[in-house]
């Protein structure tokens, strides 16, 4: 009777039209006052305790890492990246469309962000090539979709936290699965394109497909540095949040010089002598190479005795030296310069952007373009923590009438086994997942039916994974599906056409719920070969 009441209440104030933080948190407090034995005191340390907890001080980070790495240089690099590794196919533009998404949410971990940063750009360019607004808009409102499964993933951390289990397994958990999925979409779309004849790009060869390796790789290897950071044992995932902010913040403003008072400066100007590119250039290449072996070595012999931080900085020197000159030699032999005089006529390039980068240093940081990034990572991170605290209160509240442990017991007493269960939590989520959002959802339909999981031996890793697909799905799938909601914002499509647009590759998503449901491996494989199985207490 008391779960009744409790859920009652939530969707009553929900049809009323109140937010769903609000909703949840109101009905709490509106049960624990007037039919349970609970103290109000408990909402003050629920809350504080959601203020408190270890893991959720991952979401901000990550958020802000998503801000700056949401802007248009970055995802217009990704796709080109993109196009020259699968344009050439046909259908190749939508299917680089996926995997720049794919690419995109290993660098954001958010579904609306993805959607944003990539499809502003990539419909434009599917439908200038002969695609139809519809097709375009329906691939990347389910290919976004994919930046809450492929780590690092928000709503992974969420999940972690709600049921206290480990985000490291449940990150490497969503990379066979998120390579899956998007390898899924790219072939529907083949499919399709063969069916439809449409349009292949040009096959530009592999130099093309080098150069945009290079112009996307400070950017990708963003996700190196997140992952092989965690697994390297480096640092703990929300240590891993705020290492993702800062190089994020370096990349944009620094690097790719895509906002902020260098936006628009290049590294090379068009006076600068062909041999001082060059020489400017190698040792770019050096320099790069130095700080990527640093990084890399320093994941891998971090706990060794016998490679010092002297060893590996002797080593990165001599093989960063030996490229820079490699380098310098095969592009000076055509300029008829030695290799001295093109590196010291690169020094003074070297020497202007430095100096750029000292004076725009504090401008960049503190400027308007850098503030509204901040603004707008805080309002989102404000938004979504108000939402899961609530939801932590209504996941209390639940454990203190031990609402889930009698639920767990009915469902053992007529009879579900781990199939029939993880069906129920499929059609659970899956409806869902059409009103709620992700975090706020997974905070309250986690803690009951994690319990009943473990009762009936289903793996905790296993059951996050399927729950995330379950929200992807709900993203997309109406009335309150919100990557339908981006998409339509982006294109100027009314809801109706997107949904309609969305739905046929919603079906390859539901296959893939399928497959993930049913094969454990999946899911499991890798986080128990690199870090074994998630131990529940």
């Amino acid at each position: 009777m008391e779960s009744i009441i409790l859920f009652s209440l939530v969707l009553v104030l929900l049809f009323v039209g109140l937010p769903v933080g609000i909703s949840l948190g109101l009905s709490s407090i509106l049960f624990i006052t007037f039919f349970s034995h609970d103290s109000l005191s408990s909402v003050a340390i629920s809350l504080f305790g959601a203020g408190q907890h270890y893991t959720l001080l991952a979401i901000p980070f990550f958020i802000i890492a998503s801000s700056y790495m949401s802007t248009g240089g970055v995802a217009k690099r990704l796709i080109n990246f993109a196009i020259a590794s699968v344009g050439h196919f046909r259908g190749g533009l939508a299917m680089a469309s996926v995997l720049a998404c794919m690419m995109f949410a290993a660098l954001s971990g958010s579904s609306p962000a993805t959607v944003v940063a990539i499809g502003t750009i990539a419909i434009a360019g599917m439908t200038q090539v002969g695609y139809s607004k519809e097709f375009a808009a329906g691939i990347i409102a389910n290919a976004g979709t994919l930046g809450i499964l492929i780590p690092p993933s928000i709503v992974m951390v969420v999940y972690a936290a709600s049921v206290d289990v480990s985000v490291g397994r449940m990150f490497l958990a969503g990379v066979i699965p998120g390579l899956m999925a998007g390898g899924m979409l790219m072939l529907a779309i083949y499919v399709v394109a063969r069916i439809k004849k449409l349009p292949a790009e040009e096959w530009k060869g592999f130099g093309h497909l080098v150069r945009g390796g290079k112009d996307a790789g400070w950017g990708l290897f963003l996700v190196v540095i997140i992952m092989g950071g965690i697994y390297g044992g480096v640092f703990t995932p929300t240590e891993a949040a705020v290492v993702a902010a800062v190089y994020s913040m370096f990349i944009a403003l620094f690097v790719y010089r895509d906002m902020g008072p260098l936006k628009g400066q290049t590294w090379t100007n068009d006076n600068d002598a062909p041999h001082a590119r060059v020489g400017f250039n190698g040792m770019v290449y050096g320099v790069s190479f130095f700080l990527v072996w640093e990084i890399m070595s320093f994941f891998v012999f971090a706990d060794s005795e016998t490679v010092t931080g002297g060893d590996r900085a002797t080593w990165g020197a001599i093989m960063s030296v030996a490229l820079a000159i490699f380098y310098v030699y095969k592009r000076s032999s055509k300029l008829e310069q030695s290799i001295g005089t093109c590196i010291a006529a690169g020094l003074p390039i070297w020497g202007r952007n430095l100096s750029m980068m000292l004076r725009g240093f504090f401008p960049s940081l503190f400027g308007e373009e850098s503030r509204k990034v901040m603004l707008e990572g805080t309002k989102t991170t404000i938004m979504l923590m108000f939402i899961i605290a609530n939801a932590l209160l209504f996941a209390h509240t639940l454990s203190a009438e031990r609402i889930p442990q009698m639920i767990t017991e009915w469902m053992l007493g007529v009879g579900f086994n781990w199939f029939t269960f993880l069906v129920a939590v499929n059609i659970l989520l899956l409806i869902g997942g059409q009103f709620m959002e992700p975090s706020g959802l997974l905070v309250i339909v986690a803690p009951v039916v994690f319990p009943i999981a473990m009762e009936l031996g289903v793996d905790p890793i296993h059951l996050g994974i399927i729950m995330v697909v379950n929200m992807e799905i709900g993203m997309i799938t109406p009335p309150i599906g919100l990557n339908l909601f981006v998409t339509s914002g982006i294109t100027g499509m009314s809801l109706a056409r997107v949904v309609k647009a969305a739905m046929p590759f919603v079906l390859v998503l539901m296959v893939f719920l399928v497959m993930v449901t049913y094969i454990p491996a999946l899911s499991t494989a890798l986080p128990y070969s690199i870090m074994g199985p998630e131990i529940v207490q």
